[in-house]
């Protein structure tokens, strides 16, 4: 084993460091920045809640709004550092791995945060929905809400068939 970082953020310069693939170093850029939005969002709304649900009696419904917004959240940031945490664990085992793994792996992480965008686009609510000519943006506003989550859950798994395919 190489030079070791002191857990999940320490990852991170690391992963930067150790990886020759500039596409890599500027989806750690990418992937980073979104990651950090999404959990200031999730944090925000979180409290938004807890303000919204304070009068509301303990437990049961109220409980599980709020742990859903935590939820979300780790579902939402896990996969966009998965990337950067498993190059970085690749480089601090020395793992003999396929040589475009750490380009494979950032390209997952741009098609999971198109993955979220579109979830966004599937699941906005009518007010929300702007007039287009698009064909495909139409489509994408009739879908069922439900479906908003299925673009994230294909992208996370054809993340992890690529890290199981070329890292493991």
């Amino acid at each position: 084993m190489t030079e070791a970082y002191r857990g999940a953020l320490g990852a991170f310069p690391y992963a930067v460091r150790a990886s020759d693939s500039w596409f890599f170093r500027v989806y750690w850029l990418v992937g980073s920045l979104a990651a950090l939005f999404v959990a200031l969002v999730v944090a925000m709304g979180l409290v938004v809640e807890l303000a919204r649900t304070t009068e509301l009696v303990r437990g049961g419904l109220v409980s599980f709004s709020r742990s859903l917004f935590v939820l979300v959240g780790f579902l939402a940031v896990g996969p966009l550092v998965a990337p950067v945490l498993l190059v970085a664990r690749r480089h601090r085992l020395g793992s003999d791995v396929h040589p475009r793994y750490d380009q494979a792996l950032a390209a997952c992480g741009y098609a999971f945060l198109a993955s979220l965008y579109l979830a966004l686009v599937i699941s906005a609510p009518p007010e929300f929905q702007s007039p287009t000519d698009s064909a495909l943006l139409e489509l994408l506003y009739a879908a069922h809400p439900l479906l908003g989550i299925l673009p994230p859950l294909v992208a996370a798994a054809a993340m992890g068939l690529v890290h199981r395919r070329l890292g493991a």
